[in-house]
C-alpha cells in the first residue's frame, strides 16, 4: 500500500518515493457536544499538540518479536482485547454522521461541471456556484424523479440543471425554475419537496469537506466544529502534492495497512525504498526488523503514539492519520514563526521535515478512497519542474502492490466477524501496536464497524476480475486533472505518431521514380517504422500507467 509510515520517514530516499443514508432531517446525536482538536506549534516543538481529553493510559498489548506467548497468557489478552490497562473515560459510541469527511482535493475539481462521489453510503453531487462564489454539496438526487443530478449540468445562469426534465437549483437547494410548470400558475417550484438537501461544506488544506447531514440545524456547523487542519499542507516553505484513488477493500483495512510500517520492505520491495539494518544484523534480502511502536493516548477522538524511527503519530477519527518526523538536524531547536516557518537559532543548516498525511473515506462496504499528501520543507523545487502526474505513476503502483493482499484479507476478517479480529490474527510484536490500538478504537467507541445505519447489510460485494480490481482509469485517472489531461495528450502524440508513420510510407510509395532521392526514400522509411514503433511502446506505456498494471511479488 502507499503505507509512507515509520520506516520511509527516517529515509533519505528522493521525495518521489515518496449507510445507509440517514433520511433527510433525521436527527443525530450529540453532533457538536465533543470537543475538538487543539492545533498549535508550542515552542521547542517540531510537531503540532494534540489535546486528548482523560486519555490516560499506554497500549501495551504488543510484545516483543522476542518473547513468547503461552497459551493461558494469549486466551487473557483476547478476552481483554480494546480495553484500557487504567481507568479512562465513560464509554462513548462514535457518532459517524457528526463529523467532517474529505470529498477531493480542490485541485482535481472541474468548476464547468457536476461530479458526484459516494461517502459513508451518501451519493453526493459536487458543483461549483458560480452566484456565490463557492463549492456546493447537494444530495446526488433530482426530487422530480430521483434521477441523479450529478449526470447534469451547470447552465447559463450558474444553476445546477438536471438533465432528465430541466429542472434547476440554486446554491441553496431550492428549485428555481421547473420548464413544465405553466408561466401563469402556482409557484410550484418553491414547494419544499422540489428542493434539493444541501449539505455543509468548507474548503480547508485545499481539500474540499462535507458534514453528512443537511439539516438547518447545521448550516452553520463549520462555525463550531472545523475539520482537523494540518498547518504544514498550506505552509509556503513545503511542497504537498495530493494524489486521490477509489479503492476496493474497506475503510478499515486500507487505515490498518497505513498503520503499518513493517509491510513495507517485503509488499512495496523494489519500489519504495526502507531503511535498512546493518549487514551484521541483515536476515533476508528485503531487512525487515523490529519496530519499537507504542501507543500513548487513546479516547473517542482518536489516539496518538510514538516509534523508535519516527516522532509522532496521529489518528483524528474517522479520517485522518498521520507521521511528522525529520530527516537530519536537531528538531527540538525548532520553533514556529507566525507565518508557519521554521526557524533553528542554534545551527545554520535548516531541519528537513516530512509529513505523510493519509485521509482514508468510508465509502461503502468493501469500497474506500484516499487523499495522500506529503508536504516537506526539502526538495520543493522538484514539484515546480516535474509535473504531479509523474508523481502518480509510482504512487499508483505502490497501491497496486498490495491491493489484492488487502482485499482478500478483508473477506477473510468478515468470516471470523470484526469484532473477532483480534482472535483472527496474531499480532504478538510492537510493530503492531497502531494497528492493535486502531482495532481497540473501533472495538471500543464503534462495536468494531462503521455504522453505515439501515442501507447495507454488511454483506461485501463480490471479487472482480483482477483487471476491474487494480483499474486504474475510473478510480483515479478520469477524476485527476494532471493525470486526465496526460491521458489525453499522450493518446493523441499516439495517433499523431500513427498518422505520420502512415503519410511517410504513402508519400515514398506514390513518389514517382527519380522524385526521390535514394537517401530520401530510406529517411522516410526509417522514420515511419521509428514512429509506427513509439507509438506502439506509448500505447503500451499508457494502458499499463493509466488502465491496469498487473502486479507479481514472485518475480520481484
Amino acid at each position: 500500500m502507499v503505507t509512507l509510515t515509520a520506516t520511509s520517514l527516517s529515509s533519505s530516499s528522493s521525495p518521489l518515493n515518496l449507510i445507509t443514508r440517514r433520511p433527510f432531517g433525521t436527527k443525530i446525536k450529540n453532533p457538536i457536544s465533543h470537543n475538538s482538536f487543539s492545533y498549535q506549534h508550542p515552542t521547542n516543538s517540531h510537531l503540532p499538540s494534540y489535546q486528548f481529553k482523560k486519555a490516560k493510559f499506554e497500549l501495551s498489548t504488543a510484545i516483543s518479536s522476542t518473547d513468547t506467548v503461552p497459551a493461558a497468557d494469549q486466551s487473557s489478552k483476547d478476552a481483554s482485547f480494546g480495553q484500557q490497562t487504567e481507568t479512562s473515560e465513560k464509554d462513548e459510541k462514535f457518532d459517524w454522521y457528526a463529523q467532517w469527511y474529505p470529498l477531493m482535493p480542490v485541485c482535481d475539481l472541474d468548476k464547468r461541471r457536476p461530479l458526484g462521489k459516494k461517502v459513508m453510503g451518501i451519493d453526493i453531487v459536487v458543483w461549483w456556484d458560480r452566484n456565490e462564489n463557492e463549492w456546493k454539496v447537494f444530495d446526488d438526487t433530482c426530487p422530480h424523479r430521483l434521477a441523479p443530478l450529478s449526470e447534469g449540468r451547470i447552465d447559463q445562469w450558474g444553476r445546477l440543471q438536471c438533465v432528465y426534465h430541466g429542472w434547476c437549483f440554486g446554491g441553496s437547494g431550492d428549485c428555481q425554475f421547473i420548464p413544465q410548470a405553466p408561466r401563469d400558475g402556482p409557484p410550484i417550484h418553491t414547494s419544499s419537496k422540489a428542493c434539493v438537501a444541501a449539505y455543509p461544506s468548507c474548503v480547508q488544506n485545499g481539500i474540499l469537506w462535507f458534514w453528512p447531514n443537511a439539516d438547518n440545524r447545521y448550516k452553520d456547523i463549520f462555525s463550531k466544529e472545523k475539520p482537523p487542519y494540518i498547518p504544514e499542507i498550506d505552509d509556503p516553505s513545503f511542497t504537498s502534492r495530493m494524489i486521490t484513488r477509489d479503492i476496493q477493500y474497506g475503510y478499515e483495512v486500507l487505515i490498518e495497512n497505513l498503520m503499518d510500517p513493517s509491510h513495507v520492505p517485503y509488499a512495496h520491495y523494489g519500489i519504495m525504498r526502507a531503511p535498512q539494518p546493518s549487514k551484521s544484523v541483515k536476515v533476508d534480502r528485503e531487512g525487515g526488523r523490529p519496530l519499537e511502536i507504542r501507543v500513548k493516548t487513546l479516547d473517542k477522538k482518536g489516539f496518538t503514539a510514538k516509534s523508535s524511527t519516527i516522532s509522532d503519530n496521529i489518528f483524528i477519527p474517522p479520517c485522518v492519520f498521520y507521521s511528522s518526523g525529520s530527516l537530519g538536524g536537531n528538531p527540538d531547536n525548532i520553533s514556529a514563526s507566525p507565518a508557519g516557518t521554521t526557524e533553528n537559532p542554534s545551527t545554520p543548516k535548516p531541519v528537513k521535515k516530512i509529513l505523510l498525511v493519509f485521509l482514508c473515506i468510508p465509502v461503502s462496504p468493501g469500497n474506500s478512497r484516499l487523499i495522500f499528501t506529503s508536504p516537506r520543507n526539502f526538495g520543493v523545487w522538484i514539484d515546480r519542474i516535474v509535473p504531479r502526474w509523474i508523481f502518480h505513476l509510482n504512487q499508483n503502483l505502490v497501491l497496486d502492490s498490495d491491493l489484492y493482499l488487502l482485499h482478500v484479507e478483508e473477506r477473510k476478517i468478515k468470516e471470523f466477524g470484526s469484532l473477532n479480529w483480534h482472535k483472527a490474527c496474531f499480532v504478538p510484536t510492537k510493530a503492531d501496536a497502531l494497528v492493535v490500538g486502531f482495532r481497540r478504537w473501533l472495538n471500543k467507541y464503534s462495536n468494531g464497524q462503521i455504522d453505515w445505519g439501515t442501507k447495507y447489510t454488511g454483506s461485501l460485494p463480490p471479487t472482480p476480475p483482477r483487471e476491474q480490481l487494480m483499474d486504474r482509469y475510473w478510480s483515479h485517472t478520469v477524476s485527476c486533472s494532471s493525470c486526465n489531461l496526460a491521458y489525453k495528450g499522450l493518446n493523441a502524440l499516439e495517433i499523431v505518431l500513427q498518422v505520420f508513420s502512415l503519410a511517410s510510407i504513402g508519400i515514398v510509395a506514390a513518389a514517382k521514380q527519380g522524385a526521390l532521392s535514394a537517401a530520401a526514400r530510406s529517411t522516410l522509411v526509417s522514420v515511419a517504422i521509428i514512429s509506427f514503433l513509439v507509438s506502439k511502446w506509448l500505447s503500451h506505456f499508457v494502458y499499463k500507467n493509466f488502465h491496469f498494471h498487473d502486479y507479481d511479488h514472485a518475480s520481484r
